[in-house]
């Protein structure tokens, strides 16, 4: 672990409201992970933006009568809005059709293209002549080559994620027709060329992961396409050549170079060298598995052809889709929650717990469950966490006016639970530099569960000898537990922060201090409340119903 990081998510795409799917495996870990390395005292940022040009936006801002321009800056505003409703902390979020991020777009293709990594090419287009014009991207639609689903765009199949060199039976987006073939010219980036030097970084990497690095070679085994970067369309960042007028880059190609434009950006403003710090701190991009070809081939292979001026990816945590009662998401059938739609329902905190609860680190999909929810917020949420801590502090507050006793001698147990809280730290700290988010989240569970328990063995209510003893290793266990439960649910780390006595946040904590035993004797605890509501099962049968047609 470097002392420097910059954290990354995939771009949202600034064509509709973010649902609890984009949630899941992307902006939650990343936001988690950043907040554990700033404890960690890491220099840690979190960088976004919307991902605001290609054929979905134009197609959509037409469609609504608006410029793509208004259209984007819309929805970046509405993205950036439920973020920060679920908790998701961006140090900076911007946009990919900034100015900043256009310049570094077409510098990179300058330095590209003088590299001898580009060339123009003539190649047969899908045209429509219903509506005359070319059709890039998701303009058109078919079958995939490679896995032959059905109703595929023809820039990335999202059932097996492989990008078609030329998609079967296609048809028109917009309005249905078969297109017809015309020349236009394109230029391309030599993808060919980086085969060994792409297998060489897969293979020395190590904190990629194996399963993911295993597929992606067996992709530049089986041989890569070079890659046309071009689009016929008035919206995206125009190629900075005369020859090339009229045409634009393909979102792919520019969207993920706004993580490392957006990150200068936000660097520059405070005074720091932002491509130095870029290339002396741990790179992190939290992806879906449904980009792994782009992260994994296109990302690096273009910052390999400008000599690694920015070094590639540490990092490149990489989960499943979400799923919802068992079913794909989709927004045409009305199957699926909107993020803004949620937070009407439940705090924000319940839903972090229940995705980091439910989604290991690797491609497997996961699946939110309503009744499972239910359960999971209800027993263990609630009924472990929120009951424990209202226990130890309610107990204190009642038995002792609020003031932490003095110790008295500890038995066999007060000593098991003494290592516990010394052993935390540690503990959660390695599962969370190795990404198992869930396993570290699982091993507080275990430690709340570990002081229930023993709070109920002594049984301080009995004022026998070792209560004091028991009230002080529960209200340290219940600090402990504030600082190390603030990267997944913030806002209930703070609360139990308040009741603790503590003026200021939590996050001014290190993680270390999670084993330090910050509630001394004589320290006076705040005013103490239940820290979460019971979800109700008529309600959660109210929200079923408001979904799609199953």
């Amino acid at each position: 672990m470097r002392s420097k990081a910059i954290i990354t998510s995939a771009l949202p795409y600034a064509n509709g409201e973010i649902h609890l799917g984009h949630i899941a495996s992307t902006y939650l870990p990343a936001d988690v992970t950043t907040r554990f390395l700033k404890l960690k005292g890491v220099e840690a940022y979190y960088i976004c933006a919307s991902d605001d040009f290609g054929t979905p936006i134009l197609l959509q801002s037409e469609k609504e009568g608006k410029t793509p321009s208004e259209y984007v800056t819309h929805w970046n505003k509405r993205d950036y809005d439920d973020f920060t409703a679920a908790g998701i902390d961006f140090d900076f979020f911007y946009k990919t059709s900034s100015s900043e991020n256009i310049q570094f777009v077409q510098d990179v293709f300058k330095k590209l293209d003088a590299a001898g990594h580009i060339y123009q090419k003539e190649i047969i287009q899908f045209y429509c002549n219903n509506d005359k014009k070319f059709l890039p991207d998701r303009y058109v639609k078919g079958i995939c080559p490679y896995c032959k689903a059905a109703d595929q765009y023809s820039d990335l199949c999202e059932s097996c994620g492989r990008v078609p060199e030329e998609i079967f039976d296609p048809r028109c987006s917009i309005c249905g027709v078969t297109p017809t073939k015309e020349k236009t010219t394109h230029y391309f980036f030599k993808l060919k060329n980086f085969a060994d030097s792409l297998s060489k970084w897969l293979d020395e990497n190590e904190n990629l992961q194996k399963d993911v690095k295993k597929y992606v070679q067996n992709w530049i085994k089986t041989g890569l396409i070079d890659w046309d970067i071009t689009r016929d369309i008035v919206w995206g960042v125009p190629i900075p050549l005369d020859a090339a007028k009229g045409k634009v880059f393909y979102g792919w190609f520019d969207n993920h170079l706004a993580y490392i434009s957006t990150a200068i950006k936000f660097l520059k403003d405070k005074g720091i060298d932002g491509k130095e710090f870029w290339n002396s701190a741990d790179i992190y991009h939290f992806i879906g598995k449904d980009i792994v070809y782009h992260h994994y081939l296109f990302l690096p292979a273009m910052r390999l052809g400008i000599n690694s001026e920015y070094k590639l990816p540490d990092y490149i945590p990489t989960r499943g889709h979400l799923t919802l009662q068992g079913k794909k998401i989709s927004k045409s059938r009305n199957w699926y929650i909107g993020l803004k739609q949620f937070l009407e329902y439940y705090p924000a905190d319940y839903l972090r717990y229940y995705l980091v609860a439910i989604n290991p680190y690797s491609q497997d999909d996961l699946n939110f469950d309503w009744n499972e929810f239910t359960n999971r917020i209800n027993s263990e949420l609630i009924g472990n966490v929120g009951n424990f801590v209202n226990r130890a502090l309610g107990f204190t507050k009642k038995a002792f006016d609020g003031i932490i006793p003095e110790t008295e001698t500890y038995d066999d147990k007060d000593t098991e639970a003494e290592n516990r809280i010394k052993n935390l730290s540690t503990e959660i700290g390695a599962l969370m530099e190795q990404n198992h988010l869930d396993r570290a989240l699982k091993k507080i569970m275990e430690f709340s569960s570990f002081f229930n328990q023993y709070f109920q063995h002594k049984e301080p209510w009995k004022k026998g000898p070792g209560t004091a003893t028991c009230v002080f290793l529960s209200v340290n266990a219940a600090c402990s537990m504030a600082i190390a439960i603030f990267p997944f649910l913030p806002e209930s780390s703070q609360k139990i922060w308040t009741q603790l006595g503590f003026a200021g946040k939590v996050n001014e904590n290190k993680w270390d201090f999670i084993s330090n035993f910050l509630v001394k004797p004589g320290h006076l605890l705040g005013e103490i409340s239940p820290l979460f509501v019971k979800v109700e099962e008529e309600e959660i049968e109210k929200y079923k119903k408001q979904l799609g047609p199953e």
